[in-house]
């Protein structure tokens, strides 16, 4: 809204006079509160003008004169630790919906029409920021949910200080969750799962670091399983192939004697833990030397190294 210039005396001279931005909240409930109250014949001949007419400007008279009707009931709604400016607001949206659509041949007052548009709204907006989470998603979770938490605060009025009741300021006793199931006319077990959801709080699943650098601990730490993640599965699935059919494949492209050379060095493993033939054992067996068993080793390697990457 466009702040409020006009004085004290244009204000009661011009009760239409725009009101202060909600930025400036104490002034806006001030402004709001002078505004002018409209008598029914009032009320309905605006209503009529924009029904028929399509009067803006007795659209905003029907408006301006309930602004005061969204301040009041954005109060009741302050326990969620929203901003009332923001509650407000959104009572405002409420508000304008209910005028577009009030009947004024209905016989009803726009202040009782306009309540459940009001209140609509607020929720709206309450179930949609009061967690990141939505805690209720259908009509009836969502009439669950704003009666439950009116009916802890009445449960804990009535407990006042007596030491049974203080250890269930935070949770419902059997016998609470049956009385609110039998007044709402719902489940036991929906009861205790809106209460669930409602204790709960957000937790930020990977945490920002810390002024000194250091990377903060979140559950993102032991939620994850990288053994499950796509490209972990298929390059272990690789790494299996490899080294089963692969490794085969390699070792049916040498030659019988380079084929053995690789095998006792690399690939046989004795019961007692050691290895396959030296170099010299095998050098006394083809009647080389030990170098020149190396050089058959590092070029059998190489040709294994090509057969792999075909394969792969």
């Amino acid at each position: 809204m466009t702040a409020l210039t006009a004085s004290p005396t244009a204000l009661v001279a011009n009760p239409w006079a725009l009101v202060p931005p909600l930025g400036h909240l104490d002034a806006y409930i001030t402004a709001v509160n002078r505004m002018p109250m409209l008598t029914l014949e009032q009320e309905q001949a605006y209503a009529r003008q924009l029904k028929n007419d399509n009067d803006l400007d007795a659209a905003g008279k029907l408006i301006m004169s309930h602004l005061r009707l969204v301040v009041s009931v954005s109060r009741q709604y302050l326990g969620y630790g929203l901003p009332h400016a923001d509650l407000i607001q959104e009572g405002n949206v409420g508000l304008m919906k209910a005028v577009k659509r009030f009947d004024p041949d209905q016989g009803v007052r726009l202040v009782s029409y306009a309540m459940h548009w009001i209140k609509a709204e607020i929720h709206e907006y309450i179930l949609r920021n009061w967690r990141m989470v939505k805690v209720a998603t259908t009509k009836a979770q969502r009439k669950l949910f704003f009666n439950l938490r009116s009916m802890k605060q009445g449960f804990r009025a009535d407990a006042g200080t007596d030491g049974d009741m203080a250890t269930h300021r935070d949770s419902l006793t059997d016998a609470q969750i049956d009385s609110v199931a039998r007044d709402l006319n719902v489940k036991r077990e929906e009861v205790i799962e809106m209460e669930t959801r409602m204790s709960g709080g957000d937790v930020l699943l990977d945490p920002a670091p810390s002024d000194d650098g250091e990377q903060a601990f979140g559950p993102i730490a032991y939620l994850s399983d990288a053994n499950h993640e796509p490209t972990a599965v298929i390059e272990s699935r690789q790494r299996d192939l490899m080294a089963s059919d692969g490794i085969v494949a390699a070792l049916e492209a040498l030659d019988p004697r380079s084929r053995r050379i690789v095998e006792e060095r690399w690939l046989k493993v004795n019961d007692d833990g050691s290895g396959g033939l030296t170099l010299h054992d095998l050098a006394a067996e083809y009647g080389v030397s030990a170098e020149r068993i190396r050089q058959i080793e590092v070029a059998a390697m190489k040709k294994m190294k090509a057969a792999l990457q075909a394969y792969a």
